[in-house]
């Protein structure tokens, strides 16, 4: 059983600021970060999975971070990977008598860790498929891509999302049985940062012009150049989806722009249902004004910590 004794996560949905944040925060209380993103983990998907790893330096100091760029984008990564990478972070961490902080958005990779999720008998589906059941497409769209299922499954077919989830998940359940993680965590600070809808919705915008004009074009033009699978590119939605259509001419540049626009809003959406999902769910988060400034969100994290 592996013991750990205190985590630290930050939060929310995309466009929220929580990288920075993090930097802080880790530069404080002497941290290192571990990302929960399932983009990031891909070397190439730079700009577009958001990893800003110029932000990771603060006064002239260098944060360490972990998960970043650990698979080629032909890799697959599970759940599970997730689960046994974090934990083997957090002890490296640890043991360097440092504090480990999660940041990311995705909240399956973090409600995963936080629960000690376990996919590990057949009678669990009949739960699992009920569960499943009640969430709406767009949900189940959003789970099957956060799982690297990797299918073109119809817009609206509820019965193929369900089943390719359980499969995914059935897949994970059998390298459970294989490697199983025995851990405990003794503490953790679940901190989450949000905004008003119409802020969020501008930070989105404002950071997709930003990053539109930073280069994102040309990092997914050279991915295709350097023979990507479009269909791998689509398949990993948002930025490298709508762009990968552009630059097949199956979308006007204005045209890539809105759907994508529109795509992430969604998406930003989807991310804070499942956050609350996860309060439902025994996580307990402690939620801080995104409009507060930098200093007064640190200050309230200290007085947890």
């Amino acid at each position: 059983m592996i013991k750990i004794p205190n985590i630290v996560v930050i939060l929310g949905a995309t466009a929220t600021g929580k990288t920075k944040l993090a930097v802080r925060l880790a530069h404080n209380i002497g941290g290192e970060i571990i990302s929960a993103d399932s983009r990031q983990i891909y070397k190439g998907l730079d700009i577009g999975a958001g990893k800003d790893l110029q932000e990771y330096k603060i006064d002239n100091c260098e944060i360490p971070h972990h998960l970043i760029d650990i698979r080629t984008i032909d890799e697959p990564y599970s759940v599970y990977d997730f689960q046994r990478d974090a934990i083997q972070s957090i002890e490296q961490i640890t043991n360097n008598n440092k504090i480990p902080i999660i940041c990311g958005g995705t909240g399956l990779y973090i409600e995963a860790l936080l629960l000690n999720y376990r996919f590990s008998t057949f009678s669990q589906n009949e739960l699992l498929r009920d569960k499943l059941s009640n969430m709406s497409i767009a949900e189940l769209e959003d789970l099957s891509k956060q799982l690297n299922i990797n299918k073109n499954i119809e817009k609206n077919n509820r019965h193929r999302y369900i089943r390719a989830i359980e499969i995914a998940m059935q897949e994970q359940n059998n390298i459970l049985q294989q490697n199983d993680l025995e851990y405990e965590i003794e503490k953790n600070i679940v901190f989450g940062i949000r905004f008003p809808r119409e802020i969020l919705r501008d930070r989105i915008y404002n950071r997709l012009i930003a990053r539109l004009q930073n280069g994102m074009i040309d990092e997914v033009n050279d991915l295709l150049a350097q023979g990507t699978n479009p269909e791998k590119l689509i398949s990993l939605g948002l930025e490298y989806k709508y762009i990968t259509k552009y630059l097949l001419d199956e979308l006007t540049n204005e045209e890539m722009v809105n759907k994508l626009y529109i795509a992430i809003c969604q998406f930003a959406k989807r991310q804070e249902t499942w956050f609350r999902r996860m309060e439902r769910r025994g996580v307990d988060i402690h939620w801080i004004n995104g409009l507060d400034t930098d200093d007064d969100k640190i200050n309230e994290m200290l007085e947890y910590i």
